[in-house]
């Protein structure tokens, strides 16, 4: 049985009546469920949001979202990028629902649980089906790989600096400001 957008509406209503706070995706016609991330993954995302929203905003270069903004993309699929970023010249107005775009910007962020590969495939789908940059975080291994529509891979360690020229001219920040913070 192949599941529709409808069926995921329905299933987040008898999940959110229940008190359950799961985000669910659709791919392929199938379900997918997943419950809430590690905090440090949570923290680097909303380091990454407060970052890039600090360039963004007083550019007003466009919006960016957490891992609750749902994409439907042109396969139909509903995915839920850790952070996203759609253009002002693309999205002019925020909607109330899903949005019906592919994000310019996709990133993952690796959770305790996640599995590199999975993350790859779903960043390389969004850049197939049109998004600009995809991004994937991996605290485990202290990394900042970025994937571009050619196939380029770059990989970022703690040294370096993330760049998104293509989407951001001028904004740039140090892997290392990626990372939570120890406080002694």
């Amino acid at each position: 049985m192949t599941l529709t957008i409808n069926n995921v509406e329905k299933i987040e209503q008898i999940l959110k009546d229940d008190d359950n706070d799961y985000q669910i995706e659709l791919q392929e016609g199938n379900i997918l469920i997943m419950g809430p991330s590690d905090i440090e993954s949570s923290e680097i995302g909303a380091e990454l949001i407060r970052l890039l929203g600090n360039w963004i905003k007083p550019r007003k270069l466009g919006r960016i979202f957490d891992s609750s903004g749902g994409f439907i993309m042109p396969n139909t699929d509903l995915r839920a990028p850790d952070v996203s970023f759609v253009s002002a010249q693309r999205l002019k107005r925020t909607v109330r629902d899903f949005g019906n775009l592919v994000p310019d910007l996709v990133v993952e962020i690796k959770s305790k649980t996640d599995r590199v590969a999975k993350l790859e495939d779903k960043l390389k789908l969004f850049l197939e089906l049109g998004a600009k940059v995809a991004i994937l975080i991996n605290p485990d291994e202290l990394t900042v790989a970025v994937y571009r529509p050619d196939g380029k891979i770059t990989l970022l360690t703690e040294d370096d600096k993330l760049t998104v020229t293509e989407l951001f001219p001028g904004w740039e920040i140090a892997i290392s400001e990626l990372w939570p913070p120890v406080f002694e």
